[in-house]
């Protein structure tokens, strides 16, 4: 096998499937990422048994071939070359030599026939998606996701096509984050599905705002289509619990409020907040909500945000990294608080099918 490619194409193309690599892994095969050389194109494709994607690059191949190169270590020689182009050959051992104008390396590989090959998917279930639609719909959900692997339904997305819908759910028990999306789709391919977390980052990488996304479903994975790239990953198993009972329905309060300078203020009132009385308390008063944070031995803090409110004074705490994760992920001008009263769930909404649940946290005086 013999080809020669742009570095700067080549080292795009490995950082797309590298991460997918596991350097824990026992089996030394998922460590390498399979390259096949045919006609004028290059395939990669790495995989840890989980996730596994796949993508394309053009080359000047003078000898089609296969092979499995150490992926990590690939990726930083190539990343070092000193010329713009890096010629590749691979001999019956499956030796790499690697030149590029005064360099040369060589480095060994495993033969290709032991890498697991990634699923077909014949029988399945198909969506199209907008890639736009998706990236925002995971880019204000995904930050939610359950970090405790002892409760592994919530390390993922949950995801649902029902009703003419995709809706796409993230919850630790602590906070929540929907997103609700109408898409054609025949009524015999409804479905409920978690996708792991570790799928949806690699997602994040792979969407662009330009194009449509292939969804594959069968049994238990699921495979996305995105510009001559192909990512595929087992599904989470288990029952995601019933989200919809912990969305209030009547809310008493709605508090108007921008966006970026809710956030600022939030961030900086909470630079006070300790790692052990992580809250911030906000005061609603007429037309102003004071942000305050107070910690013993620390110090306290507050400030003052204008919004349109004329309902009763009450305070409300939460979590000041909760409260500012759905405000970094939206773009909207300007957020909704809709509110109970202080020990109720709050909502934070936009105009728009997105909402998120934030749990209250004591309020206290003294931190």
């Amino acid at each position: 096998m013999k080809f020669t490619i742009s570095k700067l194409s080549f080292l795009d193309a490995l950082q797309q499937v590298q991460h997918v690599v596991s350097s824990r892994t026992t089996l030394p095969i998922l460590s390498n990422v399979l390259i096949e050389a045919k006609g004028s194109q290059l395939t990669l494709t790495t995989t840890d048994l989980d996730v596994g994607v796949s993508g394309t690059v053009m080359a000047d191949i003078e000898k089609e071939g296969a092979t499995t190169l150490p992926a990590k270590r690939l990726v930083s020689i190539i990343r070092e070359l000193p010329a713009e182009d890096v010629e590749i050959s691979i001999d019956s051992k499956n030796h790499a030599s690697i030149k590029s104008g005064p360099s040369f390396f060589k480095i060994i590989g495993l033969g290709e026939d032991e890498f697991p090959p990634l699923p077909k998917f014949d029988d399945s279930k198909e969506y199209k998606i907008s890639q736009e639609m998706l990236l925002d719909s995971l880019k204000k959900t995904s930050y939610a996701i359950s970090t405790d692997e002892t409760r592994y339904v919530l390390n993922g997305i949950f995801t649902s096509f029902k009703d003419g819908k995709i809706t796409l759910v993230a919850t630790d028990g602590r906070r929540l984050a929907m997103v609700e999306n109408d898409l054609e789709f025949p009524a015999s391919h409804e479905a409920d599905v978690i996708i792991p977390s570790k799928a949806v980052t690699e997602l994040q990488r792979l969407l662009s705002n330009k194009g449509e996304v292939v969804i594959r479903l069968s049994e238990s994975q699921i495979a996305f289509e995105i510009n001559g790239s192909f990512l595929v990953s087992k599904l989470i198993e288990g029952n995601y619990p019933n989200y919809r009972q912990v969305i209030p329905n009547n809310t008493s309060e709605r508090i108007q409020v921008n966006r970026e300078a809710f956030l600022e203020t939030v961030r900086r009132v909470s630079l006070i907040a300790s790692d052990k009385s992580n809250s911030v308390k906000l005061t609603f008063g007429a037309n102003s909500i004071d942000v305050m944070a107070n910690t013993q031995d620390v110090g306290e803090a507050t400030e003052r945000v204008d919004v349109t409110y004329s309902g009763a004074e009450f305070a409300i705490a939460f979590n000041p990294e909760f409260l500012m994760a759905p405000l970094k992920s939206l773009d909207a001008d300007d957020v909704y608080l809709d509110l109970i009263d202080e020990m109720s769930p709050g909502v934070i909404r936009i105009e728009g099918s997105f909402l998120y649940v934030i749990m209250p946290m004591r309020v206290t005086n003294n931190g």
